[in-house]
């Protein structure tokens, strides 16, 4: 009896030492607050984050808020990456004067009521700067118009990133991966 019990408890332990390490290194959950960033997630939401994907421009990304003092973190979508110059002309994304297509906002921009979706801006416009920095994101919620983001809290340092979101979780019926 006294085997099976500390066969038990070894069992355990070892689970929970990989869910820590799992945790720590690999993944983690996060919570979606606020509806900066809907159609594609909404309060409440929960996802999945990968720590060891690389960050490509349109990724989904959670990072540390370099506007808050408390823990909050938040999600949007990757615009910009080092060395890319951003505009959005006539609800049109351009960058590095490529016209971009954003299909994940189709719908939103159609019930667009005040007319455009998203402001006309430049990157220097709200930044200073003609380009995204080295080691730094522009990010941009999928709601335009209410989302906080790299408009209003500037570029996003590498470092704060705490990984892509990979898969939703909840609620299960948008169980799977994010577009």
């Amino acid at each position: 009896m006294k085997k099976e019990i500390l066969s038990w408890v070894k069992a355990i332990a070892i689970a929970f030492l990989l869910y820590v390490l799992c945790r720590q290194f690999i993944f983690t959950a996060k919570t979606v607050f606020g509806e900066s960033m809907a159609p594609t997630f909404h309060n409440g939401d929960i996802v999945i984050v990968s720590k060891i994907n690389q960050i490509h421009r349109s990724d989904l990304i959670v990072f540390n808020a370099p506007d808050s003092e408390l823990e909050e973190v938040y999600i949007k979508r990757v615009i910009g990456v080092p060395g890319d110059s951003i505009e959005m002309k006539d609800d049109r994304l351009y960058i590095n004067n490529e016209p971009v297509s954003e299909e994940y906002l189709i719908e939103e921009k159609q019930k667009a009521s005040l007319g455009y979706f998203t402001e006309d801006f430049t990157l220097k416009d709200y930044t200073g700067k003609s380009k995204v920095p080295k080691g730094h994101f522009f990010v941009m919620g999928d709601n335009r118009p209410i989302s906080k983001d790299s408009r209003i809290i500037g570029f996003i340092p590498e470092d704060h990133i705490i990984g892509e979101v990979v898969f939703q979780m909840y609620p299960f019926s948008d169980l799977g991966t994010p577009k």
